[in-house]
């Protein structure tokens, strides 16, 4: 056995992250494992749990369902549809707080305009935060504020910015957008 696939067996890992708008179509898609080996199968995947999941009523609070012999936990805002899909022996609490860590990061990120316009016009901030939440499947951390604060720092732009800012956070990032302001 090699390491990294003992890594995955004795850590909670996930098979996938999906973000699909109010249809079923991608807005954010990361699968971290071979189970769907093809474009085809992923895109396959995706619709039949889409189909399956689309009826629930899943926006106060998370569901669970097995689905083709995986767990899925899923939480749905506005026009967007969130999931995380794991082997069916992984802890369903742990799967949950991946999916209430992701749900409230893009919440932070998206100042809570969460719907499929600002997310699409976020993307890079989505991905980011996916890879800060989960890495070759597996799970690194699933707390929001930890997440959207190292997704907000290693951003491109590193323009957002969050009313959890402490004061002297605030007055340094005013400076540092001051001094750029009068050095161009």
């Amino acid at each position: 056995m090699a390491h990294g696939e003992y890594l995955k067996e004795s850590y909670p890992s996930v098979k996938n992250i999906l973000l699909l708008d109010s249809e079923g179509k991608r807005v954010a898609v990361k699968y971290f494992s071979d189970d769907w080996p093809t474009l085809a199968a992923k895109l396959s995947f995706e619709k039949s749990l889409f189909t399956k999941t689309a009826k629930t009523n899943a926006r106060s609070e998370a569901e669970i369902t097995m689905f083709d012999s995986y767990i899925v936990v899923y939480k749905f805002v506005q026009d967007l549809h969130f999931f995380v899909t794991a082997g069916s022996d992984e802890n369903e609490l742990i799967l949950a707080a991946v999916l209430q860590g992701f749900f409230d990061a893009v919440g932070l990120l998206l100042r809570n305009d969460v719907e499929k316009r600002t997310a699409l016009e976020n993307l890079d901030l989505i991905l980011l935060c996916i890879d800060e939440i989960v890495d070759g499947g597996i799970i690194l951390e699933t707390d929001a504020n930890t997440i959207a604060g190292k997704v907000a720092t290693n951003g491109s732009d590193n323009t957002v910015t969050f009313s959890e800012q402490t004061l002297s956070q605030a007055f340094a990032t005013a400076r540092e957008h001051l001094a750029r302001s009068l050095l161009n």
